[in-house]
């Protein structure tokens, strides 16, 4: 079987709901937001009007991009998470399977930056479980989970987005995969694009938090009601993102192509690799949904500190559809189950790209 035969990254709507959507463990009432296909963060009320919030993801441990980035897409990946709800996670649980290739000391080094990275964002760790697998290869080492409290009422939940809702989305596209494609395969890149675009792609690496865009964008909460919804880009890009949130909150939508964003050094990478900037891994992104009146102080807000906002679509009649688009025509949106980033990622180890 070959790697485009393979299920790839995560499950699909099919396999989703045929298994985890009524497979759900015993229910309890206090279980506001469970497992939905599109949703990111759990939410569970609790006594005297608090709500806790909670995400899971897998843990990196990539060796082309080192132990420091690694650990970045570590904690930074389920931080985008929980700031979908607009606050900032308070606690985490790290589960580590860690290659019997890794020295105790590059372990030591490695959980040092996990240490920092959640220092910088107010993340104490609780537990979990850490030991050395045989024969564990993999790039996964694990995964961890992120927990927030916060007042019932001021918690974002992927389901709240409406009908004529906005449509906005922060930064670029593809911003995670073409950076981690260009420092998994400098040589290649280089002789592709040159030295400047490789440099600017592999800089681009520590724009792939969205904690800031999402936080900036309720104003620390002072301004929750501005924003709706919000989910950031992950497997599937920025289209696999609007298209799950408006799954998750039962609307139609309508995107315009032409205004998606889209950087020069994103957009050459893809080409390299043969992929579509829109579907690709984009974390550093966020699409956040918002009622019309609100859009351009979420914008302005965002721009005083430097974080690009444009405006993309709108949120309509479920009837309507889930529509794009392109060069003036409109089309049914095509979600991909499989995300192209990881085909894409292994037919470049099998060229032997360096």
């Amino acid at each position: 079987m070959t790697t485009t035969e393979k299920q790839l990254g995560k499950i699909g709507i099919p396999i989703f709901d045929s298994t985890i959507a009524s497979m759900k463990g015993y229910k309890r009432q206090e279980v506001r937001r469970g497992p939905q296909f599109g949703v990111d963060v759990s939410l569970v009320d609790l006594p005297g009007g608090i709500s806790m919030a909670m995400t899971s993801d897998p843990l990196s441990l990539i060796p082309s991009l080192g132990l420091e980035a690694s650990a970045w897409l570590s904690v930074h990946l389920m931080a985008n998470d929980m700031a979908t709800t607009g606050h900032a996670p308070m606690y985490g649980q790290f589960v580590l399977n860690l290659p019997t290739s890794l020295t105790k000391e590059d372990f030591k080094q490695y959980w040092s930056y996990i240490h920092r990275f959640c220092v910088d964002i107010g993340v104490a760790i609780t537990g979990g479980h850490t030991g050395f697998v045989e024969h564990q290869n993999s790039t996964i080492s694990g995964g961890g989970t992120f927990v927030a409290i916060a007042p019932k009422g001021t918690m974002r939940n992927s389901t709240d987005a409406r009908e004529g809702d906005v449509l906005l989305v922060t930064k670029q596209f593809a911003i995670s995969s073409t950076a981690i494609l260009a420092m998994s395969f400098p040589q290649t890149v280089q002789n592709k694009v040159g030295t400047e675009l490789y440099q600017l792609a592999c800089n681009s690496f520590y724009q792939t938090s969205s904690l800031k865009d999402a936080l900036t964008a309720v104003e620390n909460n002072e301004h929750v009601d501005d924003v709706s919804d919000m989910h950031d880009v992950t497997e599937g890009g920025v289209l696999g993102a609007i298209y799950e949130l408006a799954n998750a909150s039962h609307n139609g939508v309508v995107i315009d192509s032409d205004k998606l964003p889209v950087s020069p050094v994103q957009d050459e990478i893809c080409k390299i690799f043969g992929l579509d900037y829109r579907y690709c891994v984009g974390a550093g992104s966020m699409v956040i949904a918002c009622r019309e009146a609100a859009a351009q102080r979420i914008i302005h807000r965002l721009k005083t500190v430097s974080i690009s906002c444009v405006e993309v679509g709108r949120l309509t009649n479920i009837s309507s559809g889930i529509k794009l688009i392109e060069q003036g025509f409109e089309k049914e949106l095509t979600y991909y189950e499989d995300d192209p980033y990881w085909a894409a990622f292994y037919h470049a180890c099998e060229r032997g790209w360096k």
